[in-house]
């Protein structure tokens, strides 16, 4: 029931986002041509489901089944010596075995928003926002009682100043000596117990420090492959400031055919603060996280 409960909040959330977007999508596809000349707006959705069924089978195994959602958009405008680039991601996925109950396995929630003044060649004095957090509870799996995360809890948000080196279209590499991140814990479950670094009974954590995110775009890496990689770092100037908390994304996009496309993508973390928490509840220090998904499915292009 606690996880027919958690995909049905999630369908939701996702049934918004997904108005929200076409809405938002809809409006630009209706405003003159000349006023939208200075953007330049991409994005794929693709729905991945694999299926194994065995029946009789002697040489063992177990039937399952799982499906991914992605989509991503690109929002982005450059009109003389200003620029403005938005991005938003968002991923969910499940997995079933046949004798265990539907379990998360992808659940992403992202934007980044940047706006920048060219000031000197390829130089841009910029502004940063950033966001991240996921649509449904998560649990540590076997254990189904007790959730460990949730919407906004965690939620990271990062406000910068700074300069952002853009050479050409594929590539940003923002660096800001001056940043703010906070860490939201918005479920009172959560706060209470304390988790992701923020301190029991509080619901969010702020930190100043330095920030830097890197980006990479490339469209036909190879014959029908596109690459999309961003790397975030921030120090903390106030506690251990060597200790640079890590979130870096990769993603491939290879085209098999109009409508087909295999991904494959990773994520890999680091936050000094967020301590690991084996199946059995207990406590060790702080790892270096690592996702990794594969699917091939239907991708519609824009």
């Amino acid at each position: 029931m606690a996880n027919q409960t958690n995909i049905d909040n999630m369908l939701k959330k996702l049934s918004f986002l997904i108005v929200i977007l076409t809405g938002t999508l809809a409006l630009q596809a209706q405003t003159p041509a000349d006023t939208t000349k200075y953007w330049t707006i991409n994005g794929n959705g693709s729905l991945n489901f694999s299926q194994v069924t065995l029946t009789n089978w002697a040489e063992g195994g177990d039937g399952s089944m799982s499906g991914t959602f992605l989509f991503n958009i690109n929002a982005n405008k450059k009109k003389n010596n200003h620029a403005w680039d938005n991005s938003f991601n968002m991923q969910y996925g499940f997995v079933k075995n046949n004798n265990e109950s539907l379990r998360k396995s992808v659940d992403k929630l992202s934007f980044s928003s940047k706006y920048g003044y060219k000031i000197d060649g390829k130089w841009y004095l910029t502004g940063l926002y950033d966001f991240r957090t996921q649509l449904a509870k998560g649990y540590n799996y076997p254990n189904t009682e007790t959730y460990i995360s949730n919407f906004m809890a965690p939620g990271y948000m990062n406000f910068a100043l700074g300069f952002d080196y853009k050479p050409n279209k594929s590539i940003s590499a923002f660096i800001s000596p001056i940043s703010t991140k906070f860490t939201f814990l918005l479920d009172d479950s959560l706060s209470t117990a304390g988790a992701f670094g923020v301190n029991p009974g509080d619901k969010f954590r702020a930190e100043l420090g330095a920030y830097a995110k890197f980006s990479y775009i490339q469209t036909d890496l190879l014959k029908n492959v596109d690459l999309e990689t961003k790397l975030d770092l921030f120090s903390n100037y106030l506690d251990k400031p060597q200790n640079i908390d890590v979130n870096w994304d990769i993603r491939f996009n290879m085209k098999i055919n109009k409508f087909l496309t295999a991904n494959f993508g990773t994520t890999l973390k680091y936050d000094d603060n967020i301590k690991y928490v084996d199946s059995n509840g207990v406590e060790h220090g702080p790892r270096v996280q690592l996702k990794q998904f594969l699917g091939i499915g239907l991708t519609y292009n824009f």
